[in-house]
């Protein structure tokens, strides 16, 4: 049977408390720890001694879990009218509108500052859907 064992950043996650004050439970004797070179690990049955209570043992990554990869990518567009602009946004919120559930999420924001004609497009979405957006912006852009 092997031994759950906790680093003391574990811990402090586990419990919502900061690393110092584990490492201070441990110093102090109110955690049991065992030291492995400079650092220490605490048991799950010690743990638990700790707080009154059953925990349920935090859930690993595992090879099983699916792999996401998200890209942010911030677009400044300068020289540009508010009417571009319009038509711009209109495009970027029209090509995400019929995603389904199974679908990455994107999330889109712009930010116009009239005064200096400067569009900025926050873009926040996989690989492939950013490609997919920035080649957009690019055809729009690049109409002018």
């Amino acid at each position: 049977m092997s031994q759950q064992l906790y680093s003391v950043d574990e811990v402090a996650n586990l419990l919502g408390l900061h690393v110092r004050t584990v490492r201070n439970y441990v110093r102090e004797g109110r955690l049991k720890a065992t030291r492995i070179g400079k650092q220490y690990r605490i048991a799950h049955e010690d743990l638990e001694e700790l707080t009154g209570g059953q925990l349920e043992p935090p859930v690993r990554v595992t090879a099983s879990r699916e792999r996401h990869a998200e890209v942010s990518s911030i677009v400044q567009i300068d020289a540009i009218s508010p009417d571009d602009v319009h038509r711009l946004a209109t495009l970027l919120m029209a090509s995400t509108a019929h995603r389904g559930a199974e679908d990455e999420p994107i999330h889109i924001e712009t930010s116009y500052d009239e005064v200096r004609g400067r569009l900025k497009v926050i873009l926040l979405a996989s690989p492939s859907d950013t490609a997919k957006l920035l080649q957009a912006i690019d055809l729009v852009i690049g109409a002018n």
